[in-house]
């Protein structure tokens, strides 16, 4: 059996690094095929779509693929734009016909605000680097997870946060700043705050991009942070089962 998944490209990565690194969407196929190469046996058969949604592309059919995954952005779910305020509508759309779709960083965001919640500034500043998070009780369930997975670490890139998650949401995992940063709803939406595609190279390659923004303190333990394990690996199985399910 064929696994179509669908990905909702919400923004293109910095021109400053298009030589380097890939876009996301292809940084998104490059994690769930290589965490799929890793069943052996068991992998699973699985084709990609994109649909540039910060353009204005979407599926002429919600059902012409399997399941949906929204990229991250450097916009806001509360920006203006009316790209973003279409795509809300479309979310709204797969939740109403209990699509599988999984959410990542804005794509995390913007599924809380199409659905009830609401995403907004972090009063605490930015989660940066490599971040442990925290799994609860309830993500055993949801994500098989064995007694004692008690946390894994992710890449976060983030300043915005779901700071009420949408009616129905289950709660996940939380970070030390971030207390919603993983959430599922029903057994069709799965979203992130953080980051499983991101290599440390990109991570690294951003945050020195960007280093005017952020204080001083937080740009070196993120640097720091990068020396550690993450696990988007895990995370890509998840949601190679998520979807498949």
């Amino acid at each position: 059996m064929t696994i179509t998944i669908g990905i909702l490209r919400a923004d293109d990565i910095p021109v400053e690094l298009n030589t380097d690194f890939d876009q996301y969407p292809q940084m998104i196929e490059d994690l769930i095929v290589s965490a799929n190469l890793g069943r052996k046996a068991e992998a699973k058969n699985l084709k990609f779509r994109v649909y540039a949604v910060n353009r204005e592309e979407y599926p002429k059919d919600i059902h012409e693929v399997d399941g949906y995954i929204i990229t991250g952005s450097k916009s806001s779910v509360y920006d203006p734009d009316p790209w973003i305020a279409k795509f809300q509508s479309f979310i709204a759309t797969l939740h109403r016909n209990k699509k599988k779709t999984v959410g990542i960083c804005f794509g995390h965001q913007i599924i809380a605000s199409a659905l009830g919640g609401k995403t907004e500034k972090s009063s605490v500043g930015w989660g940066l680097g490599v971040i442990t998070t925290e799994m609860t009780d309830a993500a055993i369930k949801s994500l098989g997870l064995q007694n004692g997975q008690s946390n894994i670490n992710l890449l976060y890139t983030h300043q915005d946060q779901v700071t009420q998650p949408a009616p129905g949401s289950a709660l996940l995992a939380s970070t030390d700043i971030c207390p919603a940063a993983i959430i599922a709803i029903d057994q069709h939406i799965l979203s992130f705050q953080g980051h499983p595609e991101f290599s440390y190279d990109y991570a690294r390659a951003l945050y020195n991009l960007r280093r005017e923004r952020y204080p001083e303190h937080t740009y070196k333990n993120a640097m720091a942070s990068l020396e550690e394990q993450e696990h988007g690996a895990l995370v890509a199985n998840w949601i190679i089962d998520f979807l498949d399910n």
